[in-house]
């Protein structure tokens, strides 16, 4: 593996060991969306290092999905797709109605990301 690959998927572990940790904390679910869809958007940008599918400066989960599309199949549901990338922007600044259009993710949705 190469080395950049490599730090790409240990940063991601750190988001992921970050969301085992809080998960439970109900006040908490949208640091456990953010945590989620960083790990993802991590892992997704080991693959295109790993196999040199180009230089990508993005965050969306949508566009990498894309990219590594030739390498991997991720079967995800297009909300969830769609959702994580709202996460990005959504979850690092307060906004009047909370996280997302429809507020601050419950518990179950946080899990489940």
């Amino acid at each position: 593996m190469k080395s950049i690959s490599a730090d790409w998927l240990k940063s991601a572990e750190s988001d992921l060991t970050i969301i085992t940790l809080i998960v439970h904390d109900d006040s908490l679910t949208h640091q456990v969306a953010f945590h989620a869809q960083q790990t993802i958007e991590k892992c997704l940008k080991a693959i295109v290092e790993e196999f040199e599918l180009g230089f990508i400066k993005t965050h969306s989960i949508r566009t990498l999905i894309g990219t590594v599309s030739g390498i991997i199949t991720i079967n995800a549901e297009p909300g969830d797709i769609i959702m994580l990338d709202q996460l990005y922007i959504e979850s690092r600044y307060p906004g009047e109605i909370g996280l997302l259009p429809f507020g601050k993710p419950s518990h179950e949705s946080a899990k489940k990301l």
